[in-house]
């Protein structure tokens, strides 16, 4: 017979609750870090002499090394340890923010934040494949998987508050500071907390020659894509970076296929609604994110708002993904993940219309808080259900791969999103300021069409999401390989 604990799951003892608050941890920190220095970029520039060129590779330096590495990452995970990867990929990124604070030139922060993206690479993964393979069981698996979406999306919006909090404060360099005693609590935690016996598998040369192409192209890809917006999408290096990374995909592809025991098993794409979840989170990230990006440029220079100010704009919204992530955990068992996806992403997209309709020097509480609330809450149900099915039946042997595959849509989705809805902005601006519009009017004017195709990027994802498999309930996983 099995102990009363047993059958009421990890979440019922202090371990289980003090398991989940750390991998929770691990996705706030990872997700924050990409949004907390947005408002800091003035006080960044002047500081280390930034060309206002080079400044978005403080943002696109750990974009292009998180996103690159984490199929790697989330591979590494299977093969070399969960428990092992988390740590070392938390010591990386602790010890590249203190780097990143002490940084005296801008290329020294690039580099450092560079650094901070193949640790948030490591750890990301790493953390989620422990989650779906600690919390097996339906109820408990759910709820933690509630919990990740939820703080990945408050950690979205309250990323940009603390920097701006921490940058109009102590300073910018506290932006990076601030990680390495949250990262050493971590690695504190995982090492009590977290089982560390799994053994390193050997790795063959084929294996290590697939992690070198397929790290390759999707660097380059991402590369490619953060550039885009600024040499335009037709320009020679960028078609060349684009090619050279299919070129690197398809070799990977060849290699694999050789190989008795590959890197990236195909096998896992045959899991029910794996597919369909990355490439709806790939579709709908790049709306959302892009629409942070766009709405924090829109406050703080159409509107004059201090960075703290900035910042303090986004905290109501995480009360709705907060309500929206429990209430998607609890209706999934009865609906599927299928209606839930759907409607959230269809409210969601409401409320990226309505955002869409700000005039120049607007009003935070008639013009932006409605908009941001209904937004909140389909953000919530997408981030929390699109979750659920992407790990729903994926066995332990391969949930470090399906972790990483994942997160690589989320990142992906953000760069695509960024190149494109970039150009649509840049375009309309220029447009209105060739017609002698004024220059607040002309981006604001710029703003609105890309809020309009974020909004629409974030209704295709719905169409996606409504061919998918309906995932009724989480299922327990056994400890098989596919």
């Amino acid at each position: 017979m099995s102990s009363p604990v047993l059958e009421r799951g990890p979440l019922a003892t202090r371990r289980g609750v003090l398991t989940l608050v750390l991998l929770c941890a691990v996705q706030f920190l990872d997700i924050v870090d990409a949004s907390i220095v947005n408002v800091a970029l003035p006080s960044i520039r002047a500081d280390l002499g930034f060309s206002q060129q080079d400044l978005q590779w403080v943002l696109s330096g750990y974009l292009l090394t998180y996103g690159g590495f984490l199929l790697l990452g989330g591979r590494a995970a299977d093969l070399m340890g969960r428990r092992r990867l988390l740590v070392i990929g938390t010591l990386v990124f602790a010890a590249c923010s203190l780097l990143g604070g002490l940084a005296g030139t801008a290329g020294q922060l690039v580099t450092a934040r560079m650094g901070q993206g193949v640790g948030a690479a490591m750890m990301a993964p790493a953390g989620l494949s422990i989650l779906t393979t600690t919390f097996r069981t339906g109820r408990d698996r759910s709820r933690a998987l509630a919990a990740w979406g939820s703080v990945s999306g408050v950690a979205a919006a309250a990323g940009v508050f603390l920097g701006g909090v921490l940058s109009q404060g102590p300073g910018w360099r506290w932006v990076l500071f601030v990680n390495v005693p949250v990262c050493l609590a971590i690695v504190v935690a995982a090492l009590l907390l977290v089982e560390g016996r799994e053994p390193v598998r050997r790795v063959s040369g084929r294996t290590f020659l697939s992690a070198a192409l397929v790290t390759s192209a999707m660097l380059l890809l991402i590369f490619a894509l953060v550039r885009a917006p600024d040499l335009g999408w037709r320009s020679a290096h960028v078609l060349g970076e684009l090619g050279t990374a299919a070129l690197l995909f398809a070799a990977f592809a060849v290699n694999e296929r050789r190989h008795p025991d590959p890197l990236f098993p195909v096998a896992v794409l045959r899991v029910p609604g794996l597919i369909a979840a990355d490439l709806t989170q790939l579709i709908a990230f790049a709306g959302f994110v892009s629409m942070f990006f766009f709405l924090t440029l829109y406050l703080q220079t159409g509107l004059g708002y201090t960075p703290i100010q900035a910042g303090s704009a986004y905290l109501p919204i995480t009360a709705g993904i907060a309500v929206a992530a429990g209430l998607s955990a609890r209706l999934t068992a009865r609906v599927g993940t299928r209606p839930i996806i759907v409607s959230g992403a269809l409210i969601a997209g409401t409320g990226m219309l309505m955002l869409a309709r700000l005039p120049a020097g607007g009003h935070y509480l008639t013009d932006l808080l409605p908009g941001l609330l209904i937004m909140s809450v389909g953000l919530g149900a997408v981030f929390v259900t699109v979750t659920a099915a992407a790990n729903a039946g994926v066995p332990p042997a391969q949930a470090g791969l399906a972790a990483g595959m994942l997160n690589t849509a989320l990142q992906l989705g953000s760069a695509l999103g960024l190149a494109i809805f970039s150009g649509i902005a840049t375009t309309r601006t220029r447009s209105l300021l060739d017609r002698h519009v004024g220059a607040v009017d002309a981006m604001t004017g710029g703003l609105r069409w890309a809020l309009v195709a974020c909004a629409t990027s974030v209704f295709v994802a719905a169409v996606i999401a409504a061919r998918a498999p309906n995932i009724r309930t989480v299922q327990p996983i056994s400890g098989g390989a596919l």
